[in-house]
């Protein structure tokens, strides 16, 4: 068992994009879900964090507005709206799963123990 993002792919400066994660086969019911992305060379930095209760937190100011967390726990879901993309939103997107129930106030990866495999976001003209 094993999180998996999808959704990634090529797009364009000012397109859309929505990235998608199941954590199906994880108990998430007590434990926060995040979305961090990585360039090569780059630290892991967190993008969105969604506690227990449904509420997001969003690490970068430049992305709140853009960017939409959504964790649908009936489904085991979770999903990252990303509109208005920038080249600099070029990366690798995973999502994980945290060691506790609350969104920590910065998006370090330690807070997370449960990892998937990225998908690859590319904006690009």
């Amino acid at each position: 068992v094993q999180l998996q993002a999808s959704g990634g792919g090529l797009v364009q400066p000012g397109g859309s994009l929505r990235l998608s994660c199941s954590t199906s086969g994880f108990n998430t019911d007590d434990r926060a879900i995040a979305w961090f992305r990585q360039v090569p060379g780059n630290l892991r930095d967190g993008v969105a964090c969604s506690n227990i209760a449904g509420v997001t937190t969003y690490w970068v100011d430049s992305q709140q507005g853009r960017f939409t967390m959504h964790r649908d726990n009936a489904k085991k879901m979770v999903y990252l709206q990303m509109n208005n993309v920038k080249p600099e939103d070029t990366a690798v997107y995973y999502c994980a799963i945290g060691h506790f129930d609350f969104c920590p106030n910065t998006g370090h990866h330690s807070a997370f123990g449960i990892w998937g495999r990225g998908t690859l976001v590319t904006v690009s003209s």
